[in-house]
């Protein structure tokens, strides 16, 4: 019998997401964020190619309630509000007729924050976006809705609010890239495995936020959340 291998030191604990309406936890493996899915303006073409994607680590993903933390390296934070595609069941080169019936596992609303001023700043160098997407705590989301409570939204609002003023919303109906494509795409490209999450982009209307903000917002039948902006930490002083 081989022998267990030796952890240098413990691993850490997996993440996971809370499943509305159940004592049990959903495991969450990587995190695949899309680009612009929504029309940001009236008159915008229809793209005739697939949105560009990125990815957070899964330890981004928090329980989108109570404290929102101010990140540091950043004077621009903000809000973007997304349905989010929880899968289920794995696979390559799905194809779409087939993702929801077999593939999506549930639904929920998340956050994809961002840090804008780094982002704008890695697309004049050409340079990569994980500094402004994927810090710490930067993907908030709700409890996960299974399918069988929820079945396959299509159409529905996706809002959000800052101080009870209206910054973001649109119809899911409005996806530029329905999920069923979203998902096949992003398998052509990846392995996808269960427990991978998929945000599936942000209408109009990002904007910044400031300590002290309280954040609302939700996608309809699937999820709402509260959430307050905390304070910018102090940077730790040697003594």
């Amino acid at each position: 019998m081989t022998a267990m291998t030796k952890l240098v030191f413990p691993a850490p604990a997996p993440t996971t997401l809370a499943v509305a309406g159940s004592t049990a936890v959903f495991p969450v493996g990587r995190v695949y964020c899309i680009g612009r899915n929504y029309r940001w303006s009236p008159d915008e073409a229809v793209p005739r190619e697939m949105p560009a994607w990125f990815m957070k680590p899964a330890n981004a993903v928090v329980p989108a309630r109570g404290v929102l933390a101010y990140p540091p390296a950043t004077s621009d934070f903000c809000h973007e509000i997304e349905l989010v595609v929880a899968i289920g069941r794995g696979g390559r080169d799905i194809d779409p007729a087939e993702v929801e019936p077999l593939h999506v596992w549930g639904y929920a609303a998340g956050l994809d924050l961002t840090r804008r001023d780094l982002q704008q700043q890695a697309k004049q160098a050409g340079g990569p976006w994980e500094p402004a997407k994927a810090f710490d705590g930067s993907a908030p989301c709700t409890p996960l809705v299974p399918v069988a409570a929820c079945g396959h939204p299509g159409r529905g609002a996706v809002w959000l609010a800052v101080n009870g003023l209206e910054r973001q919303r649109a119809d899911l109906a409005g996806l530029l890239w329905p999920v069923p494509e979203l998902v096949a795409m992003l398998s052509r490209s990846v392995t996808l495995l269960p427990g991978d999450l998929i945000y599936t982009g942000t209408p109009a209307g990002v904007g910044p936020l400031q300590p002290g903000d309280v954040v609302t917002g939700g996608v309809a039948g699937i999820g709402e959340f509260c959430m307050t902006v905390a304070g910018l930490a102090t940077p730790h002083q040697p003594p």
